[in-house]
């Protein structure tokens, strides 16, 4: 209850100050997901994606990347289902949650989010996300912007070693 407040609260805040455009964004980060995509990049150079809502730090997404889609097989088997809340759940949407775990993705609720094809490297880094994973030359490569969600995109390491699930 008491993050519900603090949102609520948090939210009226910022609807009814007149603040500055980076405060405004990067309160919306603290509030909002981490928003990533996780792309494929295929023989031609291009790159198909999908956008990951939840926790996309390289910390989590990345170790979870490397642990469980570390095939261009996997990598490929989860873009194909298209965009998703997360890659690495037991919730399901129709709460029928059995304990396994996998992606969540949004076309299970009905939603219709294929996966994105983007020409190049540079297309695919340009839309605002936090972090970017691609899958190409048999590993995984994050990218990240600067915290102010500024342009500034640089490669950070994945840590290495599974996590508990």
């Amino acid at each position: 209850m008491i993050p519900l407040i603090g949102f609520v609260v948090g939210v009226a805040l910022f609807l009814f100050f007149p603040l500055t455009a980076d405060f405004q964004h990067n309160f919306l980060i603290l509030i909002m997901s981490t928003r990533s995509r996780i792309g494929l990049q295929l023989k031609n150079g291009s790159i198909l994606s999908v956008y990951h809502h939840s926790d996309g730090y390289e910390s989590w997404l990345g170790r979870i990347l490397k642990t469980h889609y570390n095939s261009y097989e996997q990598a490929s088997e989860l873009i194909d289902g298209g965009d998703m809340s997360s890659c690495w759940t037991d919730d399901r949407w129709d709460n029928s949650a059995d304990g396994s775990y996998g992606p969540q993705y949004y076309s299970q609720r009905g939603e219709d989010c294929p996966p994105r094809l983007d020409a190049n490297l540079n297309e695919y880094l340009s839309n605002g996300e936090e972090y970017w994973y691609l899958f190409t030359k048999g590993e995984w490569v994050c990218y990240t912007n600067d915290s102010r969600g500024f342009d500034l995109v640089k490669e950070v390491e994945i840590p290495s070693g599974a996590l508990a699930v």
